[in-house]
């Protein structure tokens, strides 16, 4: 059935045909992994600085840093989250990026 201003109306769904074209859709994550050696006030820096964070998010990704040992502080294409990583690499604080595919 489907709903169309407020009135049920049938729909026979056996005569409809639908083609699907799926393909798999790629998403990257920046990780920032918690250490015993830097700093809650380097780390909300760094993600400031790098990341465009604003002190509310980074404080808030600091946190979680340090209380589930990782948080996912940007996402974005491959290309795009790079740089980001090696520059929070150099600051020295471990980050990676993670992919997830959807769909194949």
């Amino acid at each position: 059935m489907v709903l169309v201003n407020n009135h049920t109306k049938e729909q026979n769904w056996e005569d409809t045909s639908l083609d699907t074209i799926v393909a798999p859709i790629s998403t990257c994550y920046l990780v920032v992994w918690n250490d015993d050696v830097n700093t809650f006030d380097w780390v909300i820096e760094t993600l400031i600085e790098i990341c465009g964070h604003t002190q509310e998010q980074a404080e808030q990704c600091a946190l979680l840093i340090h209380m589930k040992g990782k948080c996912i502080v940007k996402n974005g294409d491959y290309e795009t989250l790079e740089p980001l990583r090696t520059a929070i690499l150099d600051r020295g604080i471990n980050a990676t990026i993670e992919t997830i595919i959807i769909g194949s």
